[in-house]
């Protein structure tokens, strides 16, 4: 419309009979205007916008990220989003268009991928709304900045969980080794029965009960198992956006997880010129909580990995057969 009445005036430069329907065209582009800004601001907040960030990230996962968009006006608008990222992501450009009826509301939703541990500040959220005739805009701020930590991949963790307690890890590329020993504990006398190992038999048992018996054993469990990292040099390298040492956090904390679910203890070493973090191995029930934040706060200078610091700490601390 605008476009149009620059040409009008031009048009009017040589024709001087168009200057009064010039003048007249103005001041009506001029009272629409005027008209389109009254509506939009007559409420104090027209178009709202809530977000809702989890309590903490998952680190090389997506993250999906809500926001709740509702139209308080009585007409349609047409509404851009600009919520404004941490500065990790390197994106100034992120926004979201729709168009809401009168009184609608929209549920929202986009997906962040941090690829490192820390803290992710999260600014307020824009909210640009346009009149039904486009000839006005507001702009509006809501929500406040909030701050959300980037933990080692949790979503990882579960999944890893889910995979463990069904016995589907094969499904994962996870193989099954063979076991050199006998590392099992006595677990009760039973009859025998086809396929079961003659080396168990129970003589004593059998000649009391005139039955052939045998012993039963399971799998040793509350063994001490230790994720040790390697925070040397070599750990820097980046693969797809994430360092070696985040992959190798991943890992021990979903690892861990595992172990202790299967009734095992779970510790921690890292180490890179010396070692940084010996936590002992345990089940008690906040055991995950301290290594999930043992591993969050991991940092390292990348210097050359002792590994004889870390045999001298292991012989010294870790006093029990451990794997």
């Amino acid at each position: 419309m605008l476009g149009g009445l620059v040409v009008l005036a031009l048009l009017a430069y040589w024709f001087g009979w168009l200057m009064p329907v010039v003048k007249v065209s103005f001041l009506f582009f001029a009272l629409l205007t005027l008209i389109d800004t009254i509506i939009l601001f007559v409420k104090p907040l027209g178009v709202t916008a809530i977000r809702h960030l989890p309590e903490r990230l998952s680190n090389g996962d997506v993250n999906t990220i809500h926001l709740d968009v509702s139209n308080g006006y009585a007409f349609t608008v047409a509404v851009e989003v600009f919520d404004e990222i941490p500065t990790q992501f390197q994106d100034r450009s992120f926004s979201l268009k729709i168009q809401l009826k009168a009184g609608e509301a929209r549920h929202l939703t986009y997906t962040l991928r941090p690829v490192k541990r820390g803290e992710y500040h999260f600014g307020v959220v824009n909210v640009l709304a346009q009149s039904p005739l486009r000839l006005a805009c507001r702009k509006t701020q809501q929500e406040r900045p909030q701050m959300v930590p980037v933990y080692p991949s949790f979503i990882q963790m579960r999944k890893y969980e889910l995979l463990a307690i069904s016995n589907r890890l094969v499904d994962s590329g996870i193989k099954r080794i063979r076991r050199i020993g006998n590392n099992r504990e006595f677990e009760q006398i039973k009859h025998y029965v086809a396929g079961d190992d003659f080396r168990t038999v129970n003589w004593k048992a059998t000649a009391r009960r005139a039955d052939l018996m045998v012993n039963s054993y399971q799998e040793e469990r509350s063994q001490q198992v230790y994720m040790i990292i390697d925070k040397g040099r070599p750990m820097q390298m980046p693969f797809e956006g994430m360092t070696l040492l985040d992959y190798a956090i991943n890992a021990s904390l979903a690892m861990a997880n595992i172990a202790m679910k299967k009734s095992d203890k779970a510790g921690l070493i890292t180490f890179q010129d010396k070692v940084n973090t010996l936590l002992p191995a345990s089940r008690i029930n906040n055991q995950l909580m301290h290594l999930m934040e043992a591993l969050y706060n991991q940092k390292t200078s990348f210097r050359e990995p002792d590994f004889s610091a870390l045999y001298s700490v292991v012989r010294r601390k870790v006093t029990q057969r451990s794997l």
